[in-house]
C-alpha cells in the first residue's frame, strides 16, 4: 500500500466511523415511529398524496439498495427482484413502478416481510460503509440518509391524515406532559427590519445539502421586515370570522377556484364544535391552542391571508437571509409534543421560530438557481425534475427531523397542498 493511499484510508476512517453510527439511528428511527402502530395502520393509504408506512419503511430502503449496493457492493443478492418495481417512487432511469395512488392496495409484501428486508440491506449497507473509501459513495451515502429523514416526515405527515379520516380521530402517540403556554398571550407580534443590499444566496457545499439548494450566487434585496413570529391560530381565526373564505379579491383565481370546489371555510384538520374549534393532531383531537402558530395551510391560503393583513409574503432570499442570524428557538420531530406550539420566549425584536413548528411559505417558485446541473442517472431526478409549478418553504416543521434544516433548505409543494406542517410569516417592504 503505498503512502498516499494509506493516508487516504485514515482521512476516510473517522468519515466512515461517523457514517455507520448515523446510518445506525436513522435505520432505527424510521422503525420506531412504527411503534404502537398495527400492520392495517401501515398498508393503508388515505389519498394520493400520502403513502402506507409499510411503504415508506421499504421505499427508503429500495433506494440504498437501488443506488448503493447493487452497483457499488461487489456480488450482493437483492432480496426480493419484484422490490424493485412495488417501492420505486418516481425515478423513471430506475424502471418502471407500481402507480403511486394504489400503494395502499399492496397488501403483500407483509410487514414482516419488509422489516426482514430492511435487515438484510442495512447489514450489507453496515459492511458497505466500513470498506467505502471514494467520496462519490460516500456522498452518496449521506445523501440516502438525509432522503430516509425526509420520509420519517413523511410518515408522521402521512399517518395524520390517516387517522384524521377515522371517525373514532384515534391519536397517533399520547401527550402526556401539559402543553406549554405562549410566553405572551395576546401579544401583537413585533417586526424585525432588515436593510437591502446585496447578497450572496444559497448552499456553499461547505456540508451536506441537497443539489437544489446551490449553487451559491450573489441576489439583489430592497429593504424589508418580517415578522417576529409565524401567524397564529387566533390570528387566522380573525381572518375565518371576517370573511377571508368568503371574499373572491383576496385570492388568486386558481386559490378561489380550488376554496369553492374543496369547500375550504378553514384550515385542514380544523373541526367547530359547539362554537369552538377543535383540530385533529398526532395526539388525537384537541381544543386550538390560539396562541400556537396556524398550520396545515395551502399557499394559496398563505397568500389569501397575507393580502388580507395588507402584508405579502416574504421571498425565499428575505427568508434565507434573515434566518441566518436567527435564534434557533422552535420545536422538531425529537420533540415530545409533535405538533407546533406557542413561543416559549419573551416578547423582543428577535425573529423567533425560524426554524421548526412549521415550514413557512413563501412568494418564490421552485426554480432552479444558476448554474444548476442535477447529478447524472437515475438520482439526478431526486429534485430538478419537479421545478414546476410549485412554492419554496423554508425552516423546518414540528414533523421535520432534528439536525436536518438549515437555512439553505428548500422545500416545495404544489399550491393547492396541505397536509403538510405548513404555516406563514408576514413580511413587508421597508
Amino acid at each position: 500500500m503505498s503512502a498516499v493511499h494509506a493516508a487516504l484510508q485514515d482521512a476516510a476512517a473517522p468519515r466512515t466511523s461517523r457514517l455507520a453510527q448515523r446510518f445506525a439511528v436513522v435505520r432505527h428511527t424510521s422503525v420506531d415511529l412504527c411503534a404502537g402502530l398495527t400492520e392495517a395502520d401501515m398498508t393503508v393509504q388515505s389519498m394520493d398524496d400520502a403513502s402506507p408506512l409499510k411503504w415508506h419503511l421499504a421505499h427508503t430502503t429500495w433506494f440504498f439498495e437501488t443506488f448503493l449496493l447493487v452497483p457499488r457492493y461487489p456480488n450482493y443478492s437483492a432480496f426480493c427482484a419484484d422490490f424493485a418495481f412495488l417501492f420505486n417512487s418516481y425515478y423513471e432511469a430506475a424502471g418502471p413502478r407500481h402507480p403511486r395512488p394504489r400503494r395502499g392496495l399492496l397488501t403483500r409484501p407483509t410487514l414482516p416481510e419488509v422489516l426482514a428486508y430492511r435487515a438484510h440491506v442495512d447489514d450489507a449497507m453496515t459492511r458497505l460503509i466500513g470498506t467505502a473509501q471514494d467520496a462519490a459513495t460516500l456522498e452518496l451515502i449521506e445523501l440516502g440518509l438525509h432522503h430516509e429523514q425526509q420520509h420519517q416526515e413523511l410518515m408522521l405527515t402521512d399517518v395524520l391524515h390517516l387517522f384524521a379520516q377515522n371517525p373514532l380521530r384515534p391519536a397517533y402517540r399520547a401527550a402526556n406532559p401539559p402543553r406549554p403556554a405562549a410566553a405572551a398571550p395576546g401579544e401583537q407580534h413585533d417586526w424585525m427590519a432588515i436593510a437591502g443590499g446585496r447578497f450572496t444566496v444559497g448552499h456553499d457545499r461547505n456540508g451536506f445539502a441537497f443539489d437544489c439548494e446551490g449553487p451559491s450566487h450573489d441576489i439583489l434585496l430592497g429593504d424589508f421586515a418580517l415578522a417576529t413570529l409565524p401567524v397564529t391560530n387566533a390570528q387566522w381565526h380573525a381572518f375565518i370570522d371576517d370573511g377571508g373564505y368568503r371574499n373572491p379579491a383576496l385570492w388568486l383565481s386558481d386559490g378561489w377556484q380550488t376554496v369553492q370546489r374543496e369547500a375550504w371555510d378553514a384550515p385542514l384538520y380544523w373541526e367547530r364544535r359547539d362554537d369552538q374549534w377543535w383540530r385533529m393532531t398526532l395526539h388525537g383531537m384537541a381544543e386550538l391552542d390560539m396562541h400556537a402558530p396556524v398550520s396545515h395551510i395551502s399557499y394559496f391560503e398563505a397568500d389569501a391571508f397575507a393580502r388580507w393583513a395588507g402584508k405579502r409574503l416574504p421571498t425565499e432570499f428575505e427568508w434565507e437571509i434573515a434566518a441566518r442570524d436567527a435564534l434557533p428557538h422552535g420545536h422538531f420531530a425529537d420533540s415530545v409534543w409533535l405538533d407546533p406550539l406557542p413561543d416559549a420566549v419573551a416578547p423582543n425584536a428577535e425573529l423567533r421560530q425560524m426554524f421548526g413548528d412549521v415550514w413557512e411559505w413563501t412568494a418564490s417558485p421552485y426554480v432552479s438557481y444558476p448554474g444548476f446541473r442535477p447529478a447524472a442517472g437515475a438520482v439526478g431526478e431526486y429534485n430538478g425534475k419537479f421545478m414546476c409549478g410549485q412554492f419554496v418553504l423554508r425552516g423546518g416543521s414540528c414533523a421535520t427531523p432534528a439536525g436536518h434544516i438549515r437555512a439553505t433548505y428548500r422545500n416545495f409543494f404544489y399550491p393547492h397542498q396541505r397536509w403538510q406542517f405548513t404555516g406563514l410569516r408576514l413580511a413587508e417592504d421597508r
